[in-house]
């Protein structure tokens, strides 16, 4: 079968950065190919140059086998090639069906926009896609992120789209979003449009994908139907080397309580939490979206500060009414969002490794640079920072190497406690198993960790011990060895909290679930 879209030779550079090299890639009719590599190995550039953001130094574009120059985005478009981005790009102030038809609304005989036509064939768009229940005259700013998503979809079949690219579809989705994003890429996918799937999570790769094409330095590594291939060996074509541990759970000597957590609230989110978390110990908090778990990181961290409960750090009771308070403290909190609430993207390695510390590298009222660009190169060298310097801005850095840095800008006030929130979101299988390398000789050493995740094999694979939540409050604790999948997920979704299931008494609840 012809492509409908291909790339043949394709190079392109920027400054000091060979971002793709002779690489390759295509697309057919009605199926959904998958597009794979670690951050920074030229899945994005490949993209916006199918998109029309970039044109190729060498090489050539084939649609239907024949050459095409896209100078533009407005080219692509022309051409049936639409991008959902994983930030998406709609207007908040304006309705579903403005945002579906903004640049190409329906005209009456006056070339005035005819609103009526408007709104119902958003109405059909959306309904092509099983999507009944959402109000075309609702605005966009009040919808949640699945919706939105949905709403991108129809953006880009109202221009008559053959061509979709969609970049980390499911990194901020719901587990209900998410299924019905996959429904809505099948149904598609029969109706003969062309996906083009980009995701870090391999699991969804097998579950969606019909072929899988790999790059690696900007280079094509392969393409593989996906029925024919292994987790394992697309990790190895992704990285150049097996990873033999993708959880590197080092020996560490559990001490005494760092952080004590007694009948904490913060309505409406934090319920009554009694939690433990002791030197060299990793804590796993498991919970859907919206059990509370963020919010009760950012309790402890003083953003949000407890309205009622006890908190005890070495021991001793203590206030926290804010990030200040919590930093003497010797807590550490890894948000959730890197991109908007840990690091200030415009900014270098430097200036954010800084930001925490400050007051101790500043003589009066002036930074110290060379204390600060010290503090960054040996922060780079040990968490391997990979960037041509530390002057290097942050939003130049792959989605891993950001994270590092927001994790190097707190290790930087060597705190008791580190809370991470979803360390290991949207990086690369490689830079994953680095994270987790790193969480795991933090705590070695002695340091406190309170990991908050959605994944379930990175909670069981790097916690002592695992915490669910849900409904604001603790509702069961499992040892590392006594925990599974099933028996958390379980406890996670329960609708009863039947008295089993506390912290400390997990093995009556567990004996329940199976």
């Amino acid at each position: 079968m012809q492509p409908l879209l291909e790339l043949r030779n394709i190079s392109k550079s920027f400054p000091g950065v060979q971002a793709l090299s002779k690489a390759q890639f295509e697309v057919r009719e009605g199926e959904v190919h998958a597009l794979l590599g670690e951050n920074g190995a030229g899945k994005s550039t490949m993209i916006k140059l199918i998109s029309g953001l970039y044109r190729p130094d060498e090489g050539e574009i084939l649609l239907q086998g024949q050459p095409v120059v896209f100078h533009n985005p407005r080219d692509a478009q022309a051409a049936g090639v639409a991008t959902i981005y994983q930030e998406l790009s709609l207007y908040p102030e304006l309705t579903v069906a403005e945002n579906i038809f903004m640049g190409h609304a329906p005209r009456n005989r006056f070339g005035m926009v005819d609103w009526g036509a408007m709104r119902q064939r958003a109405r059909e768009l959306l309904a092509s896609l099983n999507i009944h229940d959402m109000d075309v005259d609702r605005k966009v700013g009040t919808m949640t992120v699945g919706n939105r998503q949905r709403v991108e979809i129809a953006k880009a079949l109202s221009m008559n789209a053959r061509i979709l690219i969609m970049d980390e579809p499911t990194a901020a989705l719901t587990e209900a979003d998410v299924q019905q994003l996959f429904e809505i890429v099948r149904l598609l996918r029969e109706r003969g449009v062309a996906i083009i799937y980009i995701s870090h999570r391999l699991e969804e790769v097998f579950l969606l994908a019909d072929r899988v094409t790999v790059l690696r330095d900007g280079q094509y590594v392969g393409t593989k139907p996906v029925k024919e291939t292994r987790e394992d060996e697309l990790i190895s074509m992704m990285v150049g080397r097996t990873i033999h541990n993708l959880f590197p759970k080092l020996p560490a000597q559990v001490g005494e309580p760092v952080l004590e957590v007694e009948n904490v609230w913060r309505k409406p989110d934090v319920r009554g939490v009694t939690l433990t978390v002791r030197a060299g110990e990793i804590v796993g908090l498991a919970g859907l979206v919206g059990s509370g778990r963020s919010e009760f990181a950012q309790v402890v961290f003083g953003i949000s500060p407890a309205d009622s409960g006890t908190i005890r750090v070495n021991g001793k009771r203590v206030e926290i009414k804010s990030p200040a308070d919590a930093l003497k403290l010797g807590i550490a909190y890894v948000p959730e969002d890197r991109g908007t609430q840990g690091l200030i993207r415009q900014m270098n390695i430097r200036e954010n490794v800084s930001l925490a510390v400050l007051r101790d590298i500043a003589r009066n009222t002036f930074v110290n640079r060379k204390a600060e660009r010290s503090l960054a190169e040996r922060m780079i060298e040990q968490l391997s920072i990979r960037a041509y310097s530390s002057d290097q801005v942050v939003n130049k850095l792959s989605g891993g190497n950001q994270q590092k840095v927001v994790v190097s800008k707190w290790l930087a006030s060597k705190p008791r406690l580190l809370i991470m929130d979803e360390p290991t979101r949207g990086i690369d299988v490689g830079a994953k198993a680095e994270i987790h390398r790193l969480i795991s000789e933090l705590a070695q050493q002695g340091m406190a960790i309170l990991m908050i995740s959605s994944e379930l094999p990175e909670i069981m694979g790097m916690s002592d011990r695992i915490l669910v939540m849900r409904g604001g409050t603790i509702v069961a604790e499992y040892s590392r060895d006594r925990a599974t999948q099933e028996i958390i997920a379980a406890a996670m979704m329960s609708e009863a909290a039947p008295e089993t299931i506390v912290p400390g008494n997990a093995a009556t609840f567990e004996s329940a679930a199976l």
